[in-house]
């Protein structure tokens, strides 16, 4: 006989049933082993965690390098570099001092061996052996060095020469730059060559001669209107005098350690019998240098650095147009691979951390937390308890090296600016060393270049460094009159003056991390309103002539200020003529 359960019993039972269901379940069944599911590595997105970063949005970090070194059978190059932080692209794309399984340039099909060398002149002598020997025997290893930018006149002088028996096909050229110092190459003096730049007339600097560092005190100088005295064995008290430095880091230890010699005294241009003891009252140099001077006896600040001459110093890449064009896809492979990896170390902090770790290897000093450190840059007390500023450098990525050879959307070739810029300053003031140097057009081979931005513009996605621009300068690096010629009476440029403001635009370009002021002056003749508006309408002018050539209006300010800041006494003649000027600072 069949018994029937009533309704409120079924919901009853099914109430049981369900509760022991849910109890095995999360006692015996959830706790079982049980086979996974197979893993799939979909990369980490995120947004870039980098204020510089280059990639927006949901950008992929690409997976690390593997420590394991390849052996791909591809194209084999040594590289020759100095210890320095610009480098980190070419860190991160070969995954060790040796290409690294994995790496950006294993995929190339490249085998990249990094090597240090903080002697130039040996790694010219390097490519120079390269280039004989790639003549005789075409699988010779590739040999590339890289450069400070602002140097290369120099480098490319000695290098052609030597080069020259060979034949046109094996002349160097330079076809990259990967990445420029940010801050971390400067001249360090007393505080009070910021505030007083005169103050620096009659004071020495030591330095490597006629190389990168050198240079910012010659823009520095010049900006301000200041004489450098190119004799290293002479004293003159009108100008600044150089000390020379075998490296980058003896320029330093000499300051450190107290350095004297015995100069020739120069008075009027004429060399006297009568000597001086000088030491070393600054220093142009670069990270760990400025670190060292820092921690072992402090006392210097930052008078100027290359993140306020920001196009001053990019890392420029060169090797012999022969073995180039024999190379021509992996030649454009590389620059594919550097240009990826700038936007990983830009954008990705593991990706720059790991950068900062294979310096530490190739470098064989320090350790990897010192390289990103000073790659990013900071503000330490030295020993004196003086706030000083070390380091600090910047990958690039596809669009910056375009905007550094003149292929970016404002067209201005930067590097063109500075490598004439400072080949024409070294030439004239070592004539016995340097009495000419090869054309821009003759080094600089942007025909690889080309080709990947044609080719991939996928890789041009990436943002610029951009530089933001207070609205005023506050705090000026540098001030500098020039006579410019208008029409009499009015703000039209006679063209006569064309010279001198490409010159003020060479100058601006050179020093793209700072504001230019353009400041417009006026003698006494005249009502004090006519002349207050000429020198308005004078000043802008100037500017306007600026912006045509490219210069963002954001870094250009203007004023005028009529008769009301006189350089020298109205009431004569040639005192008129010099407070009818344009005044053009540079500055924060």
């Amino acid at each position: 006989m069949s018994v029937k359960v009533k309704t409120s019993g079924k919901v009853f039972m099914i109430v049981i049933v369900l509760a022991g269901i849910f109890a095995a379940k999360v006692w015996w069944w959830d706790k079982r082993p049980q086979e996974a599911k197979q893993s799939h590595e979909i990369g980490r997105v995120s947004l870039p965690d980098a204020p510089e970063a280059s990639l927006a949005g949901q950008a992929v970090m690409l997976p690390l390098p593997s420590p394991k070194e390849s052996v791909n059978g591809g194209t084999k190059i040594v590289w020759k570099i100095m210890a320095w932080n610009s480098q980190f692209p070419l860190m991160y794309a070969n995954g060790g001092a040796r290409t690294t399984q994995g790496s950006l340039l294993d995929k190339s099909k490249l085998q990249v061996e990094i090597s240090r060398q903080d002697d130039c002149f040996k790694s010219l002598a390097d490519v120079v052996k390269f280039a004989q020997d790639y003549k005789n025997n075409p699988s010779t290893p590739g040999v590339f060095a890289s450069f400070m930018g602002d140097g290369m006149p120099a480098f490319f002088a000695s290098l052609s020469k030597e080069l020259e028996p060979l034949g046109p096909e094996y002349q160097p050229i330079a076809f990259y730059a990967m990445g420029k110092s940010y801050g971390e190459d400067q001249l360090m003096g007393p505080a009070d060559w910021k505030k007083n730049p005169s103050s620096a007339l009659g004071k020495t600097v030591a330095c490597v001669l006629r190389d990168g560092d050198m240079n910012i005190l010659l823009k520095w100088a010049g900006d301000n209107n200041l004489r450098v005295n190119p004799d290293e064995t002479t004293y003159d008290n009108e100008a600044i005098n150089l000390i020379a430095a075998n490296d980058f880091l003896d320029a330093g230890n000499k300051y450190i350690a107290g350095y004297k010699e015995k100069r020739k005294i120069v008075k009027n241009g004429q060399k006297l019998s009568e000597e001086i003891t000088v030491g070393v009252d600054a220093v142009a140099t670069w990270t760990p240098c400025d670190v060292n001077i820092a921690q072992q006896k402090g006392g210097l600040v930052t008078i100027a650095n290359t993140k306020q001459y920001a196009s001053q110093m990019p890392n420029i890449t060169i090797t012999i147009k022969k073995f180039a064009y024999d190379h021509r896809t992996d030649m454009e492979n590389l620059i594919m691979a550097l240009s990826q990896a700038g936007d990983q170390v830009r954008s990705f902090n593991e990706a720059k951390a790991f950068a900062a770790k294979v310096s530490a290897q190739v470098y064989n000093e320090q350790s990897a937390d010192y390289w990103l450190k000073y790659y990013n840059g900071v503000t330490e007390k030295d020993m004196q308890g003086i706030n000083v500023t070390l380091g600090g450098s910047m990958a690039f990525n596809l669009q910056d090296a375009a905007n550094m050879f003149g292929l970016g959307k404002d067209g201005i070739d930067r590097y063109k600016i500075v490598y004439t810029t400072f080949g024409d300053i070294l030439s004239k003031m070592y004539p016995e060393y340097m009495a000419t140097y090869p054309q821009y057009s003759q080094v600089i081979d942007k025909s690889f270049l080309m080709s990947v931005i044609a080719n991939h513009s996928e890789l041009m996605e990436g943002k610029a460094l951009q530089v933001s621009y207070s609205n005023e300068i506050t705090s000026e690096v540098s001030s500098k009159s020039y006579q410019i010629q208008f029409e009499t009476g009015s703000a039209v440029i006679k063209p006569e003056s064309y010279k001198l403001l490409d010159e003020i635009l060479q100058s601006s370009v050179v020093a793209e991390g700072l504001k230019v002021g353009v400041y417009g002056h006026t003698d006494n003749v005249g009502g004090m309103e006519s002349n207050q508006k000429l020198s308005e309408d004078r000043a802008n002018s100037v500017k306007s002539y600026l912006l045509s050539k490219g210069l963002a209006a954001a870094r250009i300010e203007s004023k005028g200020f009529g008769s009301t800041k006189p350089a020298a006494d109205n009431a004569t003649a040639a005192g008129r003529a010099k407070n009818r000027r344009v005044q053009i600072a540079l500055g924060e």
